[in-house]
């Protein structure tokens, strides 16, 4: 028998936003994640898979249907292999393999959700992605309601993106995600800010074994509070979806008509080639399309610490909205360059 229950979501999301659900359900097994998609089609409810709340916007309205809340719990290692369940959060779960003296998730530290969340945008900071260390999820099929397993090769991972949020999106809710990760080994360093940080704050090399995860965990983690990329009630900045927006990816015949418009405004913008493909900021495409840190607009604004993070200062979803195609309207008519947002908006299945 499922438990529904009526909630607030703004209670239930990062950037304190929504309605209420009058259908929440909390669903700790496989079982009662099918139990809950089967009464949602019985009953023609639309069905939307809530994990952390760090990535999702919700109408002010509310949701409807029913919010599936996963709730699946559990951690385990074996060898080189760790194996997490879809509901555990995603800070916690890093901090575990660290503990442990595992390296490969450090970089990923004090990103906040759940771990079966990570796969679906390819979750990546400071040079390191979900998906260069997932061996495989299982996952429930939404249609068939069978359970499956999806090795890596299968979820199509690309920058900030998957099969779960391109051409599959909706079509699976994922209960398990297993990595494979080195035991005992040292981290390595990619991201220059990352490096630089430790360089100058750190002395690695007096460092040995698990001391030295834990010390780049550490590094990380104050990196994104200084930005205000770990929440914190307190902290209004930290009231956001993360970055709201992925940095673009154009390909070399939009790049060089970039870069002319750029030449013309006498503007040398940073960006970073990808085979064929040039990967732009999008923090600087909206600094210089006017947009300055602490800008506000009724009652949505950009974090005073992050140019990339849309904040709540007590507006509403349709305020948050109306900054964020201001902004991108502004970036398309200054630079030909149509920013896309990286959270997701409840939308009625």
């Amino acid at each position: 028998m499922i438990n529904f229950s009526e909630r607030l979501l703004s209670d239930c999301t990062t950037i304190r936003l929504g309605g209420t659900a009058k259908h929440f359900a909390e669903c700790g097994t496989e079982e009662e994640i099918i139990e809950t998609l089967k009464y949602g089609r019985e009953n023609n409810l639309g069905v939307f898979v809530l994990g952390g709340g760090s990535n999702v916007i919700f109408p002010d309205e509310g949701y409807e249907g029913i919010v599936l809340k996963i709730n699946l719990k559990g951690i385990s290692f074996d060898y080189d292999t760790v194996t997490v369940r879809a509901g555990e959060d995603w800070d916690s779960f890093v901090k575990s393999t660290v503990d442990n003296g595992y390296t490969g998730l450090e970089c990923l530290s004090g990103i906040p959700g759940t771990a079966g969340a990570t796969p679906i945008q390819n979750v990546g900071a400071y040079g390191v992605e979900v998906g260069n260390h997932l061996i495989d999820v299982a996952a429930i099929d939404r249609d068939s309601l069978e359970k499956i397993v999806i090795t890596a090769a299968d979820c199509a991972f690309s920058y900030r993106n998957s099969r779960f949020k391109s051409f599959d999106k909706d079509k699976f809710i994922i209960t398990e995600v297993r990595f494979k990760l080195a035991k005992n080994g040292g981290p390595v360093i990619k991201y220059p800010e990352l490096a630089n940080y430790i360089g100058t704050f750190l002395d690695l090399n007096s460092l040995k074994g698990i001391d030295k995860i834990l010390a780049v965990r550490d590094a990380v983690i104050k990196i994104r509070r200084r930005k205000s990329m770990i929440y914190d009630e307190n902290d209004t900045d930290s009231h956001s979806c993360g970055s709201f927006f992925t940095n673009p990816v154009i390909n070399k015949h939009n790049f060089d008509e970039f870069m002319s418009i750029c030449t013309k405004k006498d503007l040398k913008p940073p960006y970073f080639s990808e085979k064929n493909n040039f990967k732009v900021s999008a923090a600087w495409l909206i600094e210089n399309s006017g947009f300055n840190k602490g800008f506000n607009m009724n009652g949505a604004g950009i974090s005073g610490k992050h140019t990339l993070a849309i904040v709540n200062r007590g507006g509403t979803t349709n305020d948050v909205i109306a900054l964020s195609n201001h902004i991108k309207s502004t970036v398309l008519e200054n630079f030909g360059i149509l920013l896309e947002m990286e959270p997701i908006l409840a939308a009625y299945r």
